[in-house]
């Protein structure tokens, strides 16, 4: 698509279907995002809790952790107080978490329309989009390398969808641009096609500074330096390692004062062991040297504490989704973090199904719900996720966002106000009546359930009459119609023409091949 075809796009008129999109938007109240009005599952009493990490510093100062090929963050490391022996770093006990104190509990990630600003810590959920994968299941349902367009697309359907609150990242990676300018096209299509936080480039520290100069030529110099306005994925390299690649990323995005989340990323049984408790020690270890290296670089920089963790089949060695083990290290994470006293990431609707089935559901299901009921702060991979992550699925995006919408209520507090308590209606409809035309129900029918703006709640005679859609084709459906209602945010037209002319030099200036 063309910007000129893409600005026609834009201006187009969504007519009916733009009226029945805002129709249904209406009916769920749209949030920035969730507060947590009910405690998490804890599943991690004290006194594990304080084994595991008397483990990991056992591992942080016994152990170590490999940081490899940046001397500057060797250095830096040493003048902290670590033991640096070549490339492996070990802790004192206890340096790594006094050096992660200086991290705040709770902060907000700005928004470009300031209404759509996340507050990422605290009793906060925040729910963001697939990221990484390199193949697409678009409108056409047909598995394939993606795209830019398929990453305008669903740029597009992210910031239409009221149960997600954060634009992410790299939704899909679209491989007909160069690995070297891609990203550029990436981070301007989070800032023009949408207005929710977004995140920064992390696959080289040249792309994180320019993920961090376009957020300034958007938000201006002096709000940048004193506000987050970016927050990006830094992986460790699993078991106990950092690559120069993210520790690059991580350098330029904590001096900049933006927000890292430092995330260990775990196969368990391949790259952590194969126990819960084992996982959880060498998770905190990684976790915890990530953070304090953001601490020492910029005391007091927003970072969230990540993990990704997936157990394996013994049998091939894939990665699994939606099963026990996984959940309760989410489950023992979120306590560590909490005791850590910094905001936590993980989770999402993961699964390792290759279309949208039953298969996806069911393991969506299992991995969403341990996120919402386990405290996590920041959900990355809430909707679109697809194949283990190779695939972004559009009509997944939308099935995943649907159910997104009803988590806010089941976190909240049971309401036990004079109308929640209903005595009236018990007196007025009495024994053997039913409920359905009494006043309490007739004033509250519009409000009283969660509904599903994509599942048949018809009888069969009624959905057969209309097609006999399954889900992911009404969600297929769904993404097309509201493609055609979407309009874009407005954007300051020198802004949009400063990201323009950044980007064009940009350019010029990077060599094509692909590295």
């Amino acid at each position: 698509m063309t910007k000129n075809e893409s600005d026609k796009r834009i201006r187009r008129s969504g007519g009916r279907t733009a009226r029945r999109m805002a129709r249904g938007a209406s009916q769920q109240e749209i949030q920035a995002y969730i507060t947590r009005k009910i405690p998490p599952i804890d599943v991690l009493h004290n006194e594990a809790a304080e084994l595991i990490e008397a483990n990991a510093d056992l591992v942080l100062n016994e152990i170590g952790i490999e940081f490899r090929d940046d001397q500057e963050v060797l250095n830096l490391l040493r003048d902290a107080g670590c033991d640096v022996d070549g490339t492996r770093v070990r802790f004192p006990k206890g340096l790594a978490r006094k050096l992660a104190s200086t991290a705040p509990s709770q902060f907000t990630q700005f928004a470009r329309n300031p209404s759509k600003s996340v507050v990422i810590g605290g009793d906060k959920i925040v729910f963001a989009p697939v990221y990484g994968p390199p193949f697409i299941r678009g409108l056409d349902g047909e598995r394939r390398y993606a795209e830019i367009d398929d990453f305008i697309n669903m740029v597009k359907l992210v910031y239409m969808l009221p149960g997600l609150h954060h634009s992410g990242g790299t939704l899909c990676e679209p491989v007909d641009l160069p690995v070297t300018k891609r990203h550029l096209e990436m981070i301007y299509a989070h800032i023009r096609y949408s207005d929710k936080p977004f995140m920064g480039s992390v696959t080289a520290p040249s792309r994180a500074e320019d993920s961090v100069e376009m957020a300034r030529l958007v938000f201006g110099d002096e709000f940048v330096k004193n506000n987050c306005v970016l927050v990006s994925l830094i992986n460790a390299n699993s078991p106990m390692t950092w690559d120069d690649t993210m520790l690059g990323a991580l350098k330029v995005y904590a001096r900049a004062g933006q927000a890292c989340i430092v995330s260990p990323f775990i196969l368990a049984g391949a790259m952590s062991p194969v126990s819960v408790a084992g996982t959880l020690t060498q998770i905190l270890a990684e976790a915890m040297s990530g953070i304090a290296l953001t601490q020492i670089i910029n005391p007091g920089v927003p970072v969230i504490f990540g993990s990704f963790a997936s157990s394996i089949s013994m049998q091939t060695g894939a990665p699994t989704f939606g099963t026990p083990e996984p959940a309760k290290v989410l489950y023992g994470c979120a306590k560590l973090a909490r005791r850590l006293g910094v905001p936590f990431r993980s989770g999402g609707s993961l699964t390792a199904a290759k279309s949208a089935d039953a298969q996806a559901a069911y393991e969506s299901a299992h991995t969403i719900l341990p996120t919402v009921m386990g405290g996590v702060n920041f959900a990355l991979h809430s909707a679109g996720w697809l194949e283990g992550g190779l695939v972004s699925d559009v009509a997944k995006l939308v099935l995943d966002a649907d159910q997104l919408t009803m988590m806010g209520s089941l976190v909240s507090e049971i309401d036990i106000s004079e109308n929640g308590m209903a005595l009236d209606a018990i007196k007025q409809v009495g024994p053997g009546q039913h409920f359905l035309g009494s006043e309490h129900t007739q004033s509250n029918f519009e409000t009283a359930f969660w509904r599903s703006s994509i599942a048949d709640n018809t009888t069969y005679e009624q959905w057969s009459s209309e097609g006999s859609q399954e889900a992911v084709s009404r969600a297929r459906l769904r993404a097309k119609q509201m493609l055609d209602a979407y309009q874009a945010p407005e954007i300051d037209i020198a802004i949009d023409d400063e990201l323009r002319a950044f980007i064009k030099k940009r350019k010029k200036a990077l060599p094509d091949s692909d590295y």
